[in-house]
């Protein structure tokens, strides 16, 4: 580790974004243990609804009982959490010690790393609302370890409806994926315009809003908008003209890839099989996109939105 990059991500709320199928959940968990190595308290907070498979794949054996649960449920369900479009204000007891947060609600893998889940609705059944209130979970729920606030890695949901909703205003750092797909690199076009639109201060949509108050606190949500910039990661590339052709595209639009995830089959199996994840080749690439990472932040290099990184 190097000296001078040497704990400047910690306490820090990154989030993984991407369209379905770009690997999104892979590169969580690889960024999770290149993080854990680098002896980052590490915290990942799985925030997306549909999928599964993320405690399988870092070693947990059972998930957690989601956040979800310990919230009270989703107003849809009768619960009390609420969707942040709808009622944009803060979880109450967001911010809380790992000593305050009951065992069951997180799981620990091997190497250390801690797994929180937001919440899924596949058995919620019929009916039971969208998963907005989720995605509040996961703007808001911030934890801190004994040694002070660790670091949290989230992982959203596939596409672009969790960035719309604003959770990413209290992020630090945007990290998107990006695979070998004309409707990825859309994607990652999409998401950096509208981190550049906030930045810019242009404000949220809040006409569906009648109370003034709701649409004030929506507003401000936007205007100080925590995230500094956005970071996109080339993900499954098989080739050097895999390579070239997507840096040719996304440089179009003046996103430059701070990393490279080249293709590893093993791990297509290890998520097939439900087992920890295999991918020599993709975690030597995390590790050098970490440094590479750190290296940025530390030197005060602009992210793919113009923002001076610091």
């Amino acid at each position: 580790m190097k000296s001078e990059t040497k704990g400047i991500l910690e306490g820090a709320r990154l989030g993984v974004f991407g369209k379905g199928g770009s690997g999104k959940s892979t590169a969580v968990v690889l960024l999770a243990r290149a993080l854990r190595n680098r002896r980052y308290d590490v915290c990942v907070l799985d925030a997306d609804s549909t999928n599964v498979g993320l405690q399988h794949a870092l070693g947990i054996t059972e998930p957690p009982v989601s956040l979800l649960d310990f919230y009270g449920g989703m107003v849809f369900s009768g619960g009390i959490v609420t969707c942040p479009v709808d009622d944009p204000i803060p979880l109450a007891n967001a911010e809380m010690s790992l000593e305050e947060l009951p065992s069951d609600y997180y799981g620990e893998s091997p190497q250390g790393i801690l797994l929180l889940v937001a919440g899924k609705i596949g058995r919620m059944g019929p009916g039971a609302g969208c998963d907005g209130p989720i995605a509040k979970i996961a703007r808001d729920f911030q934890l801190e370890t004994s040694h002070g606030k660790g670091l949290m890695i989230v992982d959203f949901k596939a596409g672009f409806e969790d960035s719309a909703r604003g959770v990413f205003t209290n992020l630090d750092w945007m990290i998107h994926i990006v695979d070998p797909t004309r409707a990825s690199v859309g994607m990652a076009i999409d998401m950096n315009e509208m981190v550049k639109q906030v930045k810019a201060g242009v404000p949220p949509a809040t006409e569906h809003l009648e109370d003034p108050r709701l649409v004030d606190l929506a507003t401000r949500f936007f205007k100080y908008a925590r995230v500094k910039g956005i970071f996109f990661v080339l993900n499954r590339v098989d080739s050097s003209e895999t390579e070239d052709l997507l840096r040719e595209s996304l440089g179009e639009q003046g996103i430059e890839p701070i990393g490279v995830i080249r293709d590893d089959p093993s791990i297509r199996r290890s998520w097939l099989e439900g087992r920890p994840l295999a991918a020599p080749v993709a975690q030597t690439d995390v590790d050098l996109l970490v440094e590479t990472l750190e290296v940025a932040l530390s030197s005060g290099m602009k992210s793919s939105v113009g923002a001076a990184v610091v």
